[in-house]
């Protein structure tokens, strides 16, 4: 169902085609067009595995959990609310099978071999990075994915929709199906244990959040 080829872990891109056209392939998935549904997945099998990725940090288990996601809302379309985004309610699916995951054992969700967004090493986004640099921004990729190794689930869910996806406190709400405070609560604790963290082990807040 999802193109396994698809190793994008860029910024996710969702609402690129009108929301007219989105709405009747979705009206028409509801209705058991199969060639309607395959145009949803292609729209946004992308952002889907973005989310998948950075959750997971792994490949293979990105993609399964992807693949799952689509299951989900093929066999969940009957309960989708038009009023709200279908690009929220997607990966409301998507992030909720991750944090079950995640809840089910411990991995490491950001892989050291992908660069670090801006947010997280400002200081070393240069394209003209020397050896000395690049050895230096490895030794980061280490030191914060200890940090955010720290956070449980839902802080990781909420730290990469925020950093990641750029939503707004609103968005991530209706994502992850809790209130915007609930939302503002838990980023404003992720990055107090992240900040009290990185006192210990020596890394700025300006690299660790």
């Amino acid at each position: 169902m999802v193109d396994g080829t698809t190793k994008d872990v860029g910024p996710a891109r969702v609402g690129e085609h009108p929301v007219s056209e989105e709405q009747t392939w979705v009206e028409q998935a509801q209705a058991g067009d199969q060639e309607a549904f395959s145009k949803l997945v292609e729209a946004y099998q992308t952002p889907v595995y973005n989310l998948t990725y950075r959750m997971l940090s792994n490949v293979d288990e990105a993609e399964e959990a992807a693949q799952e996601t689509f299951l989900r809302v093929y066999t969940r379309l009957d309960r989708y609310n038009p009023a709200y985004k279908f690009s929220t309610w997607v990966l409301s699916i998507a992030s909720h099978h991750c944090i079950d995951r995640l809840r089910k054992r411990r991995i490491t969700w950001l892989s050291l071999d992908e660069p670090l967004p801006a947010q997280f090493a400002p200081q070393l986004s240069s394209s003209k990075a020397g050896p000395e640099t690049l050895a230096i921004k490895g030794e980061m990729h280490s030191r914060v994915q200890a940090l955010l190794d720290t956070l449980q689930p839902d802080y990781r869910a909420a730290v990469v929709l925020r950093y990641w996806y750029d939503m707004s406190y609103e968005e991530m709400a209706e994502t992850v199906g809790t209130t915007v405070s609930a939302i503002k609560s838990r980023l404003f604790r992720a990055r107090k244990m992240l900040a009290a963290s990185a006192q210990t082990a020596g890394v700025s807040m300006a690299e660790a959040a």
